[in-house]
């Protein structure tokens, strides 16, 4: 909503403490209306849908790696009950009518307002009700991540849909889908038909990637024709040259059988390791027992049973943008409280607030680590984190670790070291790169109020190694705009 808007939506949050204490409370409220639970991973859905049946609700659960078939049948199922459950990952945000719904409830929180917004607005669509989510934080740090995003949504804050400025992989990719479709194509025609896909300012490039697929022999060029090379042959024929017809390319997985039934897919993470027994995994809300592997064909042949077990999937971490960083970052600076907070929710973030005590709004913070490192708390987003971590990295030739909070330095390198690397001029390919990290974190360094720091101050100060009696440093945002925009001067690019 636009801030100020009228759009009511009811949206609570609660801190239940863990996933089984978020299925007791799931069984108790909103008894006889159909509820849709989201659940941001494959393994936590099977998880939430097996102690849910345990208590004796009318379970469904669905996810990306069920097949086709049993998704279909689960998801008319629930359509045409009243009174039950349905688990879902974020397959169940748009495009599949399951039905009216009464409620949404949440555990934990998505990483976007945007994915919020979809999975609210399977709510409220028949007259005389409202939209609404419940949020059920299971651990301290998705308890803040769902404060800030209620509040981020509140500001009336979406993401903006930012297309990748330079998507050649995928100009390839349709290159070799239009040799595949046309049996060959003329090199000319090539330009037709990716007209509406590209500017005419990039039409040198194009050509500079055809001629690379060429020389590499991924493509074969005669008379004017281009068609698939050896190499192309080699690297994307395979089944039917299905990596041609998706941008994305999920990790192999393992097809779960129960006799010709088709359950769904997991990853073969889940046969790894030793198991005392038989192994026994979670598909499709029940538990099964492997049978056979067929490491060749990658199939697992699997029976039903009562014994518990779990699966595993591989997944990346969550990435925060940056409002979404600093939207946290104020939650734990202040200490008033939000109408949608419980009084669990209350009660766990004045705890959470008092590990934080050493945040100011204005600035960032560096602080000693509990192993002798020390940590560069940012607030900025892991991408732009990530990004200067390893321009520092290369500079100070030790690695970072990068979250959505902070930069970590290992214990070898001291603040002055830091302080002297962000101050190096470096070579053309040290000061190109500190300068494109520091690009990502000025949106940040310029929000707000700055600081009026004389120019010529230490960007760090020491601090006490014992953290409970910590002096944190704090970098001010003028004191860090003023080296950023020297060493673009430095580079000539701004």
């Amino acid at each position: 909503p636009e801030p100020g808007a009228e759009d009511p939506a009811d949206v609570q949050l609660d801190y239940v403490g863990s996933l089984e204490n978020a299925a007791v409370v799931i069984s108790r409220l909103h008894r006889g209306e159909k509820r849709l639970v989201f659940v941001d991973s494959r393994a936590r859905a099977e998880q939430l849908a097996t102690s849910l049946r345990t208590l004796e609700v009318t379970t469904f659960v669905t996810h990306s790696s069920l097949s086709q078939g049993e998704r279909k049948q689960v998801e008319e199922a629930f359509a045409s009950r009243s009174d039950c459950v349905i688990v879902a990952t974020s397959v169940l945000e748009l495009g599949i009518d399951v039905g009216s719904l009464e409620r949404v409830i949440q555990i934990d929180s998505p990483s976007t307002v945007a994915s919020f917004l979809q999975r609210m607005g399977r709510t409220g669509r028949r007259e005389g009700t409202v939209r609404n989510c419940l949020f059920l934080a299971t651990k301290d740090e998705t308890l803040i991540q769902a404060a800030g995003l209620i509040e981020l949504w509140k500001s009336g804050f979406v993401e903006p849909i930012v297309p990748p400025p330079e998507p050649y992989h995928v100009l390839a990719q349709q290159v070799m889908a239009l040799c595949l479709q046309q049996s060959g194509i003329g090199d000319s025609q090539i330009n037709d038909w990716l007209k509406g896909f590209i500017d005419y300012a990039s039409l040198d490039r194009l050509e500079e990637v055809k001629q690379s697929m060429i020389d590499r022999d991924i493509l074969w060029k005669d008379a004017g024709i281009l068609a698939f090379g050896k190499e192309g042959e080699a690297n994307y024929g395979r089944r039917n040259f299905l990596e041609l017809f998706s941008v994305f390319m999920s990790p192999p997985q393992f097809t779960v059988l129960h006799g010709r039934q088709e359950i769904g897919y997991v990853d073969q993470l889940t046969f790894q390791g030793k198991t005392e027994g038989p192994r026994i995994l979670l598909l499709s809300g029940r538990a099964w027992r492997v049978n056979h592997i067929d490491w060749a064909r990658r199939r697992a042949f699997v029976e039903a049973t009562d014994a518990k077990g779990r699966t595993r999937w591989m997944g990346d971490a969550q990435a925060f943008s940056y409002e979404l960083c600093q939207t946290i970052k104020t939650i734990l600076a202040d200490d008033g409280e939000k109408p949608e907070w419980s009084d669990r929710t209350i009660a766990t973030i004045e705890g959470i607030r008092q590990d934080y005590h050493w945040l100011d709004h204005a600035s960032t913070v560096c602080l000693p680590g509990r192993n002798g490192e020390f940590e560069w708390w940012t607030f900025g987003g892991r991408r732009a984190n990530a990004t200067l971590g390893n321009a520092l990295a290369i500079e100070l030739g030790t690695p970072t670790i990068a979250t959505n909070f902070m930069i970590k330095f290992d214990s070898t390198v001291q603040l002055e070291m830091l302080n002297d690397a962000l101050e190096a001029k470096g070579g053309k390919r040290q000061r190109k790169a500190l300068l494109e990290s520091s690009r990502a974190l000025l949106r940040y360094i310029e929000f707000g109020r700055l600081h009026d720091a004389p120019r010529h101050t230490p960007l760090f100060r020491p601090v006490a190694k014992d953290r409970k009696t910590l002096r944190p440093s704090f970098l001010s945002r003028r004191s860090i705009l003023d080296r950023i925009k020297k060493h673009a001067r430095d580079a000539g690019k701004l």
